[in-house]
């Protein structure tokens, strides 16, 4: 074994790095959200000395309903990687398809893996646990919505950046949801940020989901205030999403881009 061409190989990959902010990300990124994610929950926890009612709930409800967000905006950006990663792209948007068609057929396509994820995880959560999400009543349905159309929102970006940056975002799919996650308040309400975050979850349609959340399950009656400004933001969300693939789109296809995506 030759030691220079290790050290080659080495170098090689660490090249990859130099002017990449996905791969520079999923280095230092991972490890600061871990950070970030688990503190805020122990700043939580000791706050309420082990006396937090019903936590238990709140964090499998939490759980469920985080993974709902998760999925339904992979299930854009992963279904738009596998046409990437087939070569397939070109011969999808050459043909009469428009993109919001293309899009369409995503969203409809990350409902069906979005049902068959969550049933394995309600199923499970009552098994294991005895925690029923259903309990939410009728008032899971407009936070389902919301979650469903905000990881829509956040997909749409992703298929965006994927499209315009190539191969090296690829990364972004599995990333950008938890971007949004340290100021979602999934695990922990909002009053536990620092007062510049709990400014920014105002602005975050999940984290008035998950607030609303908690508020059922301590009995708080349905949060139709959260519901409000959660649908409210998710439609500039969806809408943003929208014009910002547009946008990109037109700059991939005016640069003759698209033949190359995915080489």
């Amino acid at each position: 074994m030759k030691i220079h061409r290790v050290l080659a190989l080495v170098i090689r990959h660490l090249y990859l790095y130099k002017r990449s902010i996905p791969r520079l990300m999923e280095v230092f990124y991972w490890p600061f959200l871990d950070l970030v994610i688990w503190g805020f929950i122990t700043i939580y926890l000791t706050k309420f000395k082990g006396t937090l009612p019903d936590f238990i709930a709140f964090l499998l409800g939490a759980l469920i309903l985080w993974d709902i967000l998760f999925r339904s905006q992979q299930g854009l950006s992963v279904s738009f990687l596998e046409d990437m990663w087939a070569r397939n792209l070109l011969n999808i948007f050459v043909s009469p398809i428009r993109p919001i068609e293309y899009i369409f057929a995503l969203m409809l396509v990350s409902i069906v893996k979005l049902l068959l994820a969550s049933i394995v995880m309600v199923i499970f959560a009552w098994l294991f646990y005895s925690f029923n999400i259903f309990l939410l009543g009728l008032s899971l349905i407009p936070m389902i919505v919301n979650l469903v159309i905000m990881g829509w929102g956040l997909g749409i970006i992703t298929m965006a950046l994927i499209l315009r940056l190539g191969q090296e975002a690829e990364v972004l799919a599995w990333a950008v949801a938890f971007l949004f996650q340290p100021v979602s308040a999934v695990f922990y309400p909002v009053s536990v940020l620092p007062p510049f975050l709990q400014t920014i979850a105002q602005f975050i349609p999940a984290s008035h989901i998950f607030e609303g959340m908690r508020i059922i399950i301590s009995g708080g009656g349905f949060p139709m205030h959260d519901v409000l400004w959660a649908t409210a933001l998710n439609f500039i969300y969806i809408l943003t999403a929208l014009v910002f693939f547009y946008w990109n789109f037109s700059i991939v296809r005016r640069k003759g881009l698209l033949a190359r995506i995915g080489e």
